[in-house]
């Protein structure tokens, strides 16, 4: 092999290696998780948003919370359902953890319960709304209070469903074999949302059921 062949062969592997051929590691973040990254970062100033015009009007109201909602109790369905959303998080996350040790049974497994977990969520939420429309009569037009209860937990049961939804694609996709210990990115990306949702129902529970 001459000189000239031998700078060929050595350019071709090279193209290899800086191509296709890389490991998950020397590409850095993978696109994927990366766009999911930046999709929660404008969640963030979403919800941020929200907060920032609840704080705003309450620290305007001459009385806070409004007289008549003392009904709006973190006892026991709202707490209940924080309790199921938070077990949630850690079925995710142990999910996550048994498909970066290669065991696609564990990673099913995991997926399964959040996915049970996250429903019982959305549908402990129905039933408290329910009960404040049926029993007080509480609606989204109750004045300003009303307005931003339902939009702040409204917005954040929206986002609950859209994880509900994404786990369920992983979850068939889980079943099919399709995720390794290597190749397992859409299940990172779906874990970080769903934490997300997590700590953005923390923050709403503190406010609204907690300091009012």
């Amino acid at each position: 092999m001459t000189a000239s062949d031998s700078a060929l062969v050595t350019h071709g592997e090279d193209a290899v290696t800086t191509g296709h051929g890389m490991s998950h590691a020397d590409r850095g973040i993978d696109t994927a998780l990366l766009g999911m990254m930046l999709f929660i970062g404008s969640e963030v100033m979403f919800f941020g948003g929200l907060f920032a015009a609840y704080f705003n009007i309450r620290a305007t109201a001459p009385i806070w919370p409004p007289e008549g909602i003392d009904f709006i109790q973190f006892f026991p369905v709202p707490i209940i359902a924080t309790a199921i959303l938070l077990s949630s998080s850690v079925s995710m996350q142990w999910a996550l953890s048994r498909i970066a040790a290669g065991d696609r049974t564990g990673l099913i497994r995991g997926l399964a319960v959040t996915l049970v977990l996250g429903l019982t969520f959305l549908g402990l939420q129905a039933f408290d709304y329910y009960g404040l429309l049926t029993d007080h009569h509480f609606g989204i037009d109750s004045a300003i209070y009303g307005t931003l209860f339902y939009t702040m937990t409204g917005f954040h049961g929206a986002h609950v469903f859209g994880g509900v939804v994404g786990i369920s694609v992983i979850l068939l996709r889980a079943k099919q074999g399709q995720f390794s210990a290597k190749h397992h990115v859409a299940v990172e990306a779906v874990s970080a949302y769903w934490h997300f949702v997590d700590v953005v129902w923390i923050a709403l529970f503190t406010t609204i059921y907690l300091l009012k």
